[in-house]
């Protein structure tokens, strides 16, 4: 694809039929702490309530529609020198290289937005192979493997740990 038809925005409330497409697909939401969205309304106040106010979430667009997401959360306190990044993409789209190019596109405006973090981090699946991929082509350097590490949907899940420092990022 056209790298020039990919930009990152912030979420809009025009967004609900966007998000409820691709957000709406289990394939898509099985990998993240999202609940799959069922109807417009749900897509509506998940726009209004969760991706508007959040510190740092941007839609992946392709041609100005939105077709997946980039998320950081920043760090407080004693940890206010990291954050922590997650995306996902419409099945639709999975394999052309897009959800790469939003995290690289991603990776200088958040170190922009919150000059104290030094440290990106991304937690993965260990069976989730392409986010990897992304993760690894987007300059990520993978860390180690977290043992039983987390909760997803009812499983206990083994993960991935990736980081990229800013010292790292051209």
């Amino acid at each position: 694809m056209d790298p020039s038809r990919i930009t990152l925005r912030p979420f809009e409330p025009d967004d609900a039929d966007n998000l409820l497409s691709w957000a709406g697909d289990d394939r898509v939401t099985r990998n993240i702490s999202w609940t799959t969205l069922t109807s417009k309304e749900e897509a509506s106040t998940f726009i209004q309530k969760v991706c508007i106010p959040h510190p740092w979430r941007r839609s992946i667009c392709v041609d100005n529609r939105s077709v997946g997401f980039v998320s950081m959360w920043p760090g407080s306190q004693d940890y206010r020198c990291r954050g922590d990044i997650g995306y996902a993409i419409g099945f639709e789209y999975w394999g052309q290289g897009i959800t790469t190019f939003a995290v690289k596109m991603a990776i200088p405006q958040v170190l922009k937005d919150f000059p104290d973090i030094v440290r990106l981090q991304a937690f993965v699946q260990v069976d989730n192979k392409a986010s990897q991929r992304v993760l690894e082509k987007a300059g990520f350097t993978k860390d180690g493997l977290l043992r039983k590490y987390m909760y997803l949907k009812g499983n206990i899940l083994d993960l991935f740990l990736f980081s990229i420092l800013s010292t790292e990022v051209c």
